[in-house]
């Protein structure tokens, strides 16, 4: 993958970041900057951890003289990998859940991290994809970095100051990322590969 591409992908994915911490955000009292710094480093290594996991796991699956089916099956691999995460979330705004919106005086460790384990199980889908289109992991993880780090202050901050209404365009952007990726896939790497 080129570094459009990846950076398609992990916006996406960024977004599903966005949005649960635009959550989080409408319903803290205040903004702790070490509770916020504390959520930052958890989500990155989350990331970063469950990337490097994907990675890895398409490395055993891979087989170091693949055919040129091996190869084609995999590429259709990452596709529907693509596909299905842009449609959970594609549905996660369709759905729009409600939040309940009450102040929190202290901070919830156990809740976030469920929420940052339950997100991080979707991104090793994505590093498996990854992995089987040989996309360079030193600048996948760099990015995926950066774009934690943003949209979890940012999506902290947007939730405390405007709510948790900006949740669905933030699955729907996601989605729709997520989705053009996988059609990308589909049409630079599969129907041209053949």
């Amino acid at each position: 993958m080129n570094i459009i591409e990846e950076l398609i992908v992990i916006a996406g994915i960024s977004l599903d970041v966005f949005a649960v911490m635009e959550c989080r955000g409408s319903l803290v009292a205040k903004i702790e900057k070490k509770h916020l710094a504390f959520m930052s480093v958890i989500l990155v290594a989350g990331q970063v951890l469950a990337l490097g996991i994907g990675k890895f796991l398409s490395v055993l699956l891979h087989t170091y003289q693949a055919s040129g089916y091996e190869i084609f099956l995999e590429r259709v691999m990452a596709a529907v990998i693509f596909l299905c995460m842009g449609i959970r979330l594609l549905l996660k705004a369709w759905k729009n859940e409600r939040v309940i919106e009450h102040r929190e005086e202290q901070f919830h460790m156990r809740e976030f991290i469920h929420l940052c384990v339950r997100n991080c199980t979707f991104t090793l889908l994505i590093g498996i994809a990854f992995g089987f289109l040989d996309s360079v992991m030193l600048r996948v993880l760099l990015m995926t970095v950066i774009a934690t780090v943003a949209v979890t202050i940012l999506g902290m901050y947007t939730g405390y100051r405007l709510g948790y209404e900006h949740k669905v365009k933030a699955y729907l952007g996601g989605g729709i990322l997520l989705i053009a990726a996988g059609a990308d896939v589909i049409v630079r790497y599969i129907v041209k590969g053949i």
